[in-house]
């Protein structure tokens, strides 16, 4: 990738941790390969010369690998400032996989690297000299299940990125932290009484807005949401939704949802990816307003989609 080791923070060369899985490649329905023709004459969409990237994620020709293979090809996207994206497709086209290169959680995949340009401010991500480590700070990541810390307190739980990331903290600020942080994440009211318990006696919803405030605390320009709502039921889902619309007002959001009606309802853009059957790679085909998307998209593949002939 192209090096842009500009003054914000996150130069460096700390390594990441090792994650432990890899997910599963799903095979496709008949109905995707009626489709492959078009996705594979897709041809990539330059970006506008001379784009203000202040405050924006911009991805250029981004090519994603595991080991030999090709996962996701030329992926070229423009992510807007304080706004709700929405990455939508069908199992096995690299959504989650697009999503974790948007703060370098993909590349500690053992054999697993990322080719092209990923922009945050005008830096790019992947310079050579950037500490994936401070993306991580910058760029939060909110995962499909619930995981907060189980031998760990509430209030612990919410510290416990800042406290790795950061020198010790003095108790007050501690608790103006915590406090600020479960009040972004509308859990302070149904906690405040019991912050010394344990996270994990939290309902499933609350223990997912358990595991927002923990990434808000480390102060994040970016969160990022692996299908933050696909374990809970409709009432902790709504209360997830109702906080994305809050918080895009701070945060630049991207969320990854298999629920159409939820891209609709909380995206303010959405984009589509497909694939052209097992064994090939994900691709981007279509991003625009999620109204349009829904309502009139310009590929076949995106119709398809939307209206459920496949997927």
């Amino acid at each position: 990738m192209s090096a842009n080791d500009g003054g914000s923070g996150l130069l460096g060369g700390h390594d990441g941790p090792t994650l432990r899985t890899i997910d599963e490649r799903a095979d496709m329905t008949e109905e995707v390969h009626d489709t492959a023709a078009e996705i594979a004459s897709i041809e990539s969409v330059p970006l506008p010369d001379g784009i203000d990237v202040a405050n924006r994620i911009v991805v250029e020709h981004l090519h994603i690998y595991y080991g030999d293979f090709l996962a996701v090809e030329d992926v070229n996207m423009i992510i807007e400032p304080k706004s709700v994206t929405a990455l939508i497709g069908p199992s096995g086209c690299g959504k989650s996989t697009v999503l974790r290169t948007l703060n370098r959680m993909h590349e500690v995949i053992a054999g697993a690297r990322a080719e092209g340009t990923v922009l945050l401010d005008g830096e790019d991500l992947y310079g050579s000299r950037v500490d994936p480590v401070a993306v991580r700070r910058k760029v939060g990541m909110v995962f499909q299940r619930p995981n907060p810390f189980p031998t760990m307190s509430i209030y612990d739980n919410v510290l416990a990125g800042k406290r790795l990331n950061s020198k010790r903290l003095k108790k007050s600020e501690a608790d103006d932290l915590v406090e600020k942080s479960l009040r972004a994440s509308n859990l302070w009211t149904e906690v405040k009484d019991r912050l010394s318990r344990p996270g994990s006696g939290l309902s499933g919803g609350q223990q997912q807005r358990l595991c927002i405030a923990r990434a808000i605390a480390v102060e994040p320009e970016v969160l990022l949401m692996d299908e933050p709502c696909s374990a809970l039921d409709p009432i902790s889902t709504l209360a997830i939704e109702e906080l994305m619309k809050e918080l895009r007002q701070s945060y630049t959001i991207v969320i990854v949802t298999h629920n159409m009606q939820q891209a609709a309802r909380v995206s303010e853009r959405t984009a589509f990816f497909s694939i052209e059957g097992a064994g090939k790679p994900g691709k981007l085909v279509e991003m625009d307003d999620t109204e349009k998307i829904f309502s009139n998209p310009q590929r076949q593949a995106t119709i398809d989609y939307v209206t459920g002939r496949f997927g």
